[in-house]
Parts: C-alpha cells; sequence; structure tokens
C-alpha cells in the first residue's frame, strides 16, 4: 500500500522513463476465491477481539473512519496498517503484527524505525497484486487500519477484512493532511500520547526555525517546483501553499505565491502540470524558487528537465542565484517532517550568507 495523491485524489498516471513516481494508493486484487474466503472467516474467532483473563470482553469504543463510524478495541494489541498508517503506527510503537510495504518512506525513517519496519511480517507490497489476504487473516489481527484514500476503498474487499478483525479506513485527503491523517491513525491504535510527543518535539525546531529566518524570509515570494510530472513530454509540475514540496517550509515561514488555475480536487487544488513554455509565466515573480531533489540531493528527471531548459535559465531568481533544492519533501508524520526540517535549514542557510 502506498503513498498518495489527495483529496479523494486522482489515481496518478503511468509515469514515462525516468519520471519520479508520483505517491500511488493502494488498489486491492482481484478477488479470492471462496477457498481464501473460507481461510479469512475461519481465522476470525482469532482474529478479533476475545475475552481477557478475567472473562469479561476487552472495552471498546466507536471510531470515527472514513468509512463510517466502526467499533474497536480501546486498546489494540494486534495491529495490521497498510498505507500511509505504516510510518505514523511504527512511530507510535504501536502493536504491530503486519504491515505493507513501504518503499518511499525508508529514507526518512530513524535507524530504530527502519530496523521495526524490516521486523514486522509484510502481509501487502506495494501494489493490490502484492496484497495477501489469507496472510492478514493469519496475523490474526484485532484491528486493521488503512491508510488509502476514501476513492480506493471500492477496490479493496474490506467485508473480507471485516470478517477477520474491524477495519478502519483513515486515508489522505490533500498533502498537507498528514498532520491530522497521522494523529487520526495513531488515535485509533490507542498511541496518542506518543503522537502528541512527536508533534510537539516537531513545532519546537519548526519554531526555531521561523525565529532564525524571520528577517530573510519576510516579504520574498518563493515558487516551487515539484517532481511530479512526466519527464521530457513538455510540461512541469507548479507547486503551490499546502502541497507536498511547500506545506513543512510553510511551517516556518516560507511564503508561496499563486494558486492552481482551475481546482480538480486532491493534489490539483495545490498543483498543476503547466507547459514548460509557461515557466516564465509561472515563476517569473518568484523571488526565491525551490525545487525537489531526491534523499541524494540529486534532482529526478523530471526536476532536471526543468533545470536544463533554456526558459529557466532566464528566470529572474535563477539569476539571481535565488534557488533553493529541498530533500524529504514527502514526509508524511512528524518525527519523519523533523528530517525535512533539518534539509530546511541546511539549504536556507545560504540566504543567511548573502
Amino acid at each position: 500500500m502506498s503513498p498518495t495523491s489527495p483529496p479523494p485524489a486522482p489515481t496518478p498516471a503511468t509515469e514515462a522513463p525516468g519520471a519520479r513516481r508520483r505517491p500511488r494508493f493502494f488498489r486491492a486484487p482481484l478477488r479470492a476465491g471462496a477457498l481464501g474466503l473460507a481461510l479469512a472467516l475461519g481465522l476470525t474467532a482469532c482474529g478479533t477481539a476475545t475475552e481477557d483473563k478475567a472473562g469479561d470482553k476487552p472495552k471498546t469504543r466507536v471510531f470515527k473512519a472514513d468509512n463510517g463510524e466502526i467499533e474497536i478495541p480501546a486498546d489494540p494489541k494486534r495491529v495490521v496498517a497498510t498505507g500511509y498508517a505504516v510510518p505514523a503506527l511504527i512511530e507510535a510503537d504501536a502493536a504491530l503484527v503486519g504491515i505493507s510495504t513501504w518503499k518511499r518512506g525508508l529514507d526518512l525513517m530513524t535507524d530504530k524505525d527502519l530496523a521495526r519496519y524490516e521486523k514486522v511480517p509484510k502481509v501487502a507490497g506495494e501494489t493490490a497484486a502484492e496484497t495477501n489476504y489469507e496472510a492478514i487473516a493469519k496475523a490474526r489481527p484485532d484491528l486493521i487500519v488503512i491508510g488509502v484514500p476514501t476513492p480506493v476503498l471500492a477496490d479493496i474487499d474490506v467485508k473480507r477484512l471485516e470478517s477477520v478483525a474491524p477495519v478502519v479506513a483513515i486515508g489522505p485527503t490533500q498533502p498537507d493532511a498528514w498532520r491530522t491523517l497521522s494523529r487520526r491513525q495513531s488515535d485509533a491504535a490507542g498511541r496518542l500520547d506518543h503522537f502528541e510527543e512527536a508533534k510537539e518535539a516537531y513545532e519546537k525546531r519548526a519554531g526555531e526555525l521561523r525565529k532564525k529566518y524571520a528577517k530573510v524570509l519576510d516579504g520574498r515570494q518563493f515558487g516551487h517546483v515539484g517532481a511530479y510530472s512526466e519527464a521530457g513530454k513538455g510540461t512541469f509540475q507548479r507547486e503551490f501553499s499546502r502541497s507536498w514540496g511547500t506545506n513543512i517550509a510553510e511551517d516556518i515561514g516560507v511564503t508561496y505565491y499563486g494558486e492552481v488555475k482551475k481546482k480538480t480536487g486532491g493534489s490539483g487544488d495545490v498543483s498543476e502540470n503547466p507547459s514548460i513554455e509557461q515557466l516564465p509565466e509561472s515563476l517569473g515573480e518568484a523571488d526565491v524558487v525551490t525545487y525537489t531533489v531526491q534523499p541524494d540531493g540529486e534532482p529526478a528527471a523530471a526536476v532536471q528537465y526543468v533545470l536544463d531548459s533554456p526558459l529557466w535559465k532566464e528566470l529572474p531568481a535563477v539569476r539571481d542565484g535565488l534557488t533553493v533544492p529541498l530533500r524529504y519533501t514527502e514526509a508524511a508524520t512528524y518525527p519523519s517532517a523533523l528530517r525535512t526540517l533539518d534539509a530546511l535549514d541546511k539549504a536556507l542557510q545560504p540566504l543567511l550568507d548573502r
């Protein structure tokens, strides 16, 4: 299960060779046969809440999820997480017994979280074809947290999962919604205290950087070139406020000007893909231009395509040497966003030195 392209964001299109992968949503595989369903049903009694040692049923509560109001354990002991719920619940130290793979976020994990990610059994992969319903049933979860957007639920056999354990769908909307998304996921897993600690640490660090860069950021308009476009196809991605590459920078005082010409929902409300010929019109008023780079600091092919354009070199911000590469723009939890803040600090330092 994987990445996002927000509110009910449209399913990402197939990328051309060399293009950076737009975050993909989890999609369900073909419906399993009767044998698989029987297995899931047969394990239901093991996977759902059972009586505790005192003979009383575990306490439950009603949780408001994307798929309705669901009765879940008040203190889940065996949790399966998919998609965006994976990093959130690993960092919250939830009682995980199965997860989907989350390759796009490995560079953002601490050594401790990465070790746990590798240790927890994988019950699904990056695509629907790699989803293993039988493995989920065998994990005997008492809660399943699906981190995908609401439209994608139609592709998932939710009823089959519900035969194993309560299912709460808590999926992404817009890129900056990871703040509320990760909070809800942590809450469902009974780990809200860990979430609040991580949030506090992030806000403290963001406040420090806001003070550090206040003078150089005040009055300056920023523009951003994102990496979710098809390299060499004659377009580029312009990201506005609250998008992937901009939302964390905004927490320290960066101002991204403009807005999309036509809002289409989800990420289409905060980013667009105009033709490369519109680069001067789109970013000509920017005092500073930031652009997404990969964890190793190198631009993806879609971004390099823009940097190689003669039109890029004519932008006022580029001529003035006011371009800033940003790493870790895909952070979707407070702990991972701390790495983004550290990267921002290094990237913006030259503005103080001018």
